[in-house]
């Protein structure tokens, strides 16, 4: 339930929401309109001519067999639906910089959420551990997005652990339509999800976005300390300051980052790395400029 009192947690939202949604106005949505709606004009249907409709859109093919006139709908002109798939592990309370991974995961669905609404689209969100944790259907608006933010500060997940694939597999269930979608994880999962996201990716436009903390990379030199994995709860002194154990601890990051990577390439989805000691807006917008640049 709550961790925050209702007034310090409406204070919390509206920092967020002032902050995200100027980020969202001045630099995001232009670029998440090229990069998710500015696709080309991709066919998607026809319809009947209503006054005021361009000539030039006409099918002249299907006016022809129906003796009566119709144009053609483009996928620039429909709306989107944005789903935000976040991983609420126990893992996502990990961080020692300004930002825990958690409060990272907001203002980026915050500013995504933002840039989706000024542009006419849905907002959908699945929080995920290893089990679904809550779904809340894609709408529009302002208060809709809100209540995301509100969930996001304030959400007591009752699992610990994570599942990937498994919340993938209940993304493909419940939306039938294709959407974009954001999957927000540090992506330690204890099982394989690649062929998940790549099921995933056929039927829907998916883009990662891993989160994770420099200390995960590079271990601070501290001597000895318990470490608690948040996910299986067990404990195990580590000698922080030792050359071997950084070593050691370094080449797993590398390791694990390498993993990663090759496979969001073979299930072939676009993916980005955000650090919480770093600013989130340009490694989005790289990954903006890059869609929006084929």
């Amino acid at each position: 339930m709550s961790n925050l009192s209702t007034s310090d947690l409406l204070k919390k939202v509206r920092k967020i929401e002032i902050k995200t949604r100027g980020l969202s106005n001045q630099i995001f949505s232009g670029e998440y309109h090229s990069a998710f709606k500015g696709r080309g004009m991709a066919f998607s249907e026809v319809r009947e001519y209503q006054h005021g409709d361009e000539i030039r859109t006409i099918d002249w093919n299907v006016t022809a067999r129906f003796n009566h006139p119709y144009v053609k709908i483009f996928e620039e002109e429909r709306e989107l639906t944005v789903m935000l798939l976040v991983d609420v592990s126990g893992s996502k309370e990990f961080g020692t910089q300004q930002k825990t991974k958690q409060e990272l995961a907001t203002e980026i669905c915050a500013v995504l959420a933002f840039s989706a609404i000024q542009n006419n689209d849905k907002v959908g969100v699945i929080f995920f551990s290893d089990k679904i944790e809550k779904f809340i259907p894609p709408k529009k608006g302002r208060s809709h997005i809100l209540m995301i933010i509100r969930d996001l500060i304030d959400f007591t997940p009752e699992s610990k652990g994570t599942d990937i694939s498994q919340a993938l597999r209940y993304f493909n269930n419940v939306i039938k339509k294709r959407c974009t979608a954001f999957l927000l994880s540090d992506f330690v999962s204890p099982n394989n999800f690649e062929n998940a996201l790549k099921i995933a990716n056929r039927k829907h436009d998916l883009i990662a976005l891993r989160l994770y903390d420099s200390a995960e990379e590079n271990l601070p030199k501290i001597g000895l300390v318990p470490m608690l994995d948040a996910e299986t709860n067990s404990i195990q002194w580590v000698n922080t300051s030792s050359s071997a154990v950084q070593k050691d601890y370094k080449i797993d990051a590398l390791k694990r980052r390498d993993y990663l990577k090759n496979t969001f390439k073979k299930s072939g989805i676009d993916a980005t790395n955000i650090g919480t000691h770093e600013d989130y807006v340009k490694p989005l917008m790289a990954l903006f400029k890059r869609r929006g640049a084929r």
